[in-house]
């Protein structure tokens, strides 16, 4: 009976993963571009993490305007009290990632487009705007995103 238990949580885990990427940093090329190289950062970002007085959770900025093609650097800080992460995913990928942290509030990311980050840290993600379009932003630990902590990244052509 243990053994079928493990195993349906062990396929109840990977189904999910394998339709939007292992979490162990496998997503290679992504809607919303690739891994960058730092040697091609071409514009340095830095994003706060934090909770307001009011309940709400944000990034500051929480909007970003980049290129086609461009390379940014995101220099992340966890402003705030408890751990936040910064997961960056078109829409639809990014719903996926919060229904099953929902799930699995527990879960460990080792993602190139995603970083959590517990109070008072830094870290970054390098990467490379391979597609225009609008992209999400988000922390994906339970009701963080619910409290207002997601925000839009608009890729321009070039």
């Amino acid at each position: 009976m243990r053994n079928a238990i493990t195993g349906l949580l062990l396929a109840t885990l990977a189904t999910p993963a394998l339709a939007a990427g292992s979490h162990a940093g496998g997503h290679g090329e992504m809607a919303v571009g690739e891994p960058g190289q730092k040697s091609k950062v071409t514009q340095t970002v830095r994003v706060s993490m934090k909770e307001t007085d009011d309940g709400r959770m944000i990034f500051m900025p929480a909007s970003f305007k980049v290129r086609k093609d461009q390379t940014i650097r995101f220099a992340v800080k966890n402003d705030g009290e408890i751990d936040h992460e910064f997961v960056l995913d078109q829409e639809d990928k990014v719903m996926e990632h919060k229904a099953l942290m929902e799930k699995f509030p527990e879960m460990e990311h080792d993602d190139p487009n995603a970083i959590r980050l517990a109070p008072g840290e830094s870290g970054e993600i390098v990467w490379k705007f391979t597609n225009d379009g609008v992209f999400k932003v988000a922390c994906l630990v339970p009701g963080h995103f619910d409290a207002g902590m997601h925000g839009d990244v608009t890729v321009a052509k070039k």
